[in-house]
């Protein structure tokens, strides 16, 4: 069986990460969407609050499971016999950072990384951009699910 993982903090899930989710799905036995806490960046959502988003908005795919994990990804990816990791790239800048995860990856664990080219539709997408236009009530409809969407409502109004 092929298994892939498509890390990311998901903080929150956007149309960007469905696109490779689901354009992994069909390149793997299965996906499992994996909700990493990063160390730098302050979330919006608990762990728990963004893998319950991911798992509504990737059921569609039945190869697709959400996980969690605090730690080096490649030591989630030995424990669970994962053979790739797969990444969206959205420009160079995306490809500079990655390729140096990539290749720190595949000499530590010998875990390899595949890049996906993002759709042009989301190149311009992220996390942090959903989240300042939520902020300051910017319409994010067109950006993420809509059960993101109510979520980021009910959250930057303070409920």
């Amino acid at each position: 069986m092929k298994r892939a993982v498509c890390p990311g903090s998901f903080d929150p899930i956007t149309f960007g990460h469905l696109d490779i989710i689901e354009r992994a799905s069909s390149q793997f036995d299965e996906v499992i969407v994996a909700v990493l806490e990063n160390r730098t960046k302050a979330s919006l959502f608990t762990v728990e609050e963004r893998m319950e988003m991911a798992r509504k908005t990737t059921s569609k795919f039945k190869n697709v499971k959400v996980d969690s994990w605090h730690g080096l990804l490649v030591d989630y990816c030995k424990e669970n016999s994962i053979q790739a990791i797969v990444k969206g790239l959205r420009a160079v800048t995306d490809f500079d950072y990655e390729l140096q995860m990539a290749q720190v990856n595949l000499q530590g664990s010998g875990v390899e990384t595949m890049f996906m080219a993002t759709a042009p539709t989301h190149s311009f997408l992220s996390s942090s951009i959903v989240k300042e236009l939520a902020h300051f009530g910017g319409d994010v409809s067109s950006m993420v699910p809509g059960v993101v969407n109510d979520a980021l409502k009910a959250r930057v109004a303070g409920k």
